[in-house]
């Protein structure tokens, strides 16, 4: 059993939204049902009051969590390869492969990145989600943020919260970009597929950032950065624009492809089976030293591999 102490200013960015609102931004490494459990039983409070969590906050207001953490007993630790990128007292920076899901959750209680890192490093099971500070989808590669320490998750958690932990990817879209842009579009449950999500009216807000990397005939890849971090975020917001990610099973839509294409750029993007996203650099402060960090990861081999098909066809298309 661990024992949590942690006091946290509410921004003026959250006035106006409700109590357990405002705790599930400040406290993204805790879950939203655990965090009203908290807060009904008076674990969580504001100004040393006990509120309801549909309590509207005016920002400014102090929150206190004091309670008490179990040690999560139903994931086990199994040994899974993993690509460490770096590794200290404080932190670890891992370089997650497509198709590894993160948590265990229905259908994955095993196999998970979760479970590789309880093997790496016993001493992460007192932690929430091993110590894991942010997440990726199963089929999108690149760089993850884990801490090792209470302390450690604490300040990266805050820092996540403050936008000051920055994150970039890499993506394949459909469509020829003519530029680079900020989308800022709330994210929301889609109101009739429960299992997606989509841009909707009283989402929480989402911005993202991106730039064009190159142009192909039917395609672009860009640089993409995140402000916030919704589900699906990148996902949902280019397909908002009608640049869906190639090979985005949920929403991608079908395959484009330019006219009169190789043959190898047909192979490659129907054989293109996950969305082509990879989290390819991470920039943060180091919560015991305070030295600026940051830690680049090239694209994986199906991404590189695409690449090379796209710019193939643009190539024979000139000639």
């Amino acid at each position: 059993m661990q024992r949590i102490q942690r006091r946290l200013i509410v921004p003026e960015g959250l006035a106006g939204r409700r109590l357990d609102q405002a705790a599930a931004e400040l406290l993204p490494e805790y879950s939203r049902s655990r965090l009203k459990t908290w807060i009904d039983a008076g674990r969580l409070t504001v100004g040393g009051l006990s509120l309801r969590p549909r309590t509207l906050l005016k920002g400014g207001e102090e929150l206190a969590l004091e309670a008490d953490l179990e040690t999560a007993v139903a994931v086990e630790p199994e040994a899974i390869a993993l690509t460490i990128v770096h590794s200290d007292d404080a932190l670890l920076v891992v370089d997650k492969p497509a198709g590894l899901v993160v948590h265990p959750g229905a259908g994955n209680r095993s196999g998970t990145l979760q479970n590789a890192l309880l093997h790496l490093d016993a001493e992460l099971a007192v932690l929430p989600r091993a110590g894991l500070i942010h997440r990726l989808d199963k089929d999108t590669s690149g760089l993850l943020l884990v801490a090792r320490t209470l302390e450690s998750q604490t300040a990266l958690t805050a820092a996540l919260a403050s936008r000051s932990i920055r994150r970039t990817y890499r993506a394949l879209c459909h469509g020829v970009l003519t530029g680079g842009g900020e989308i800022d579009a709330p994210i929301g449950r889609h109101r009739r597929e429960r299992t997606k999500m989509a841009v909707v009216d009283g989402g929480r807000a989402a911005r993202t950032r991106y730039r064009v990397v190159e142009r192909f005939r039917a395609h672009t890849h860009c640089e993409v950065e995140l402000e916030t971090g919704r589900t699906h975020q990148i996902r949902v917001h280019m397909a908002h624009i009608r640049a869906p990610l190639v090979g985005d099973p949920v929403y991608g839509g079908r395959p484009r492809l330019p006219p009169e294409p190789t043959t190898e750029l047909r192979d490659a993007l129907r054989g293109f089976r996950r969305q082509a996203l990879h989290a390819s650099r991470l920039a943060f402060t180091h919560p015991s030293t305070g030295a600026a960090l940051a830690f680049d990861s090239p694209v994986p081999a199906d991404f590189a591999g695409l690449l090379g098909a796209l710019r193939a066809d643009a190539a024979a298309a000139r000639k």
